[in-house]
């Protein structure tokens, strides 16, 4: 009886009916696998019409429309500048916290772990290690009898504060980008409608064919706005996510060097009074 047979040649699929141990089959295309590879001869071609497009449209524009989009160009290389370096900076310190974590609930004394610290320093739990470990010297050092776990805390505090604006130094020209190119683009657009009306006005023919080129050119800044606005929007709360973080784990972190610092105080009291 013969049955249906399925196998490939090359990267076509092949059915057909097996009889006698005869394959008489036909070709049969992956559609999927010919609309990507069609998909990859087109994209090229593509990208280089709409680009083409794009120029033209740019160098038709009047002066304010040109002196808008370099504005939006200025804003966009400034905000891409930052979002790549918090991005960095970020993966960094989110890196280096956990192995600063790591390396401090294995430590022994307070001494250890501020002798390693500078190894972790992009992680803003160095500040906060640091700054509370200044004021527990101290105390140390003064003999006052009794360490005092408000001042170390105070101490620990001002470095998480210092820590956080240092992440946050530069992320506000992402809101400003966000807010503000929109209407710059805006601006723009519609100073290129104002222009083409006029000079349909100035013209006389009042047709559609006639101020549409104009119009056209115009919307470029309002697009341009937009493409401006997009990433400065959802890089700005996705680094304030990941800078809250960060001020949850400083607290956190607090936490546990203060329960540090009170299992070792009878140690470190014995130890000044020696």
């Amino acid at each position: 009886m013969p049955r249906l047979a399925e196998g490939y040649i090359g990267e076509k699929r092949v059915y057909g009916w097996d009889t006698c141990g005869k394959q008489q089959a036909a070709i049969i295309y992956n559609p999927v696998k010919e609309f990507l590879r069609n998909l990859m001869q087109i994209f090229p071609l593509l990208a280089i019409f709409v680009g083409g497009e794009i120029l033209d449209m740019v160098s038709n524009t009047g002066a304010v429309a040109k002196a808008v989009l370099l504005i939006l160009l200025a804003f966009s290389v400034i905000s891409w500048a930052i979002i790549l370096t918090k991005w960095s900076l970020l993966r960094r310190a989110r890196v280096q916290s956990g192995r600063f974590v790591r390396a401090f609930r294995k430590a022994q004394r307070m001494q250890d772990i501020a002798a390693v610290a500078d190894q972790f320093r992009p992680s803003p739990l160095v500040g906060v290690f640091e700054g509370g470990y200044e004021e527990y010297k101290r105390q140390i050092a003064s003999n006052a009898g009794q360490l005092r776990v408000d001042g170390v805390r105070r101490g620990m505090q001002i470095g998480a504060s210092e820590e956080i604006t240092r992440l946050e130094r530069n992320v506000p020209w992402l809101a400003i980008t966000a807010a503000v190119t929109p209407f710059i683009g805006l601006f723009g657009t519609v100073w290129g409608i104002i222009d083409a009306f006029h000079g349909l006005g100035t013209a006389g023919a009042a047709t559609l064919r006639a101020v549409a080129p104009g119009i056209s050119e115009a919307l470029i800044t309002t697009a341009a706005g937009l493409a401006a606005a997009i990433p400065a929007v959802v890089a700005y709360n996705l680094i304030g996510s990941s800078i809250r973080e960060f001020a949850a784990r400083s607290d956190d972190f607090t936490l546990e060097v203060l329960n540090a610092v009170e299992h070792v105080q009878p140690q470190a009291m014995a130890e000044v009074r020696r």
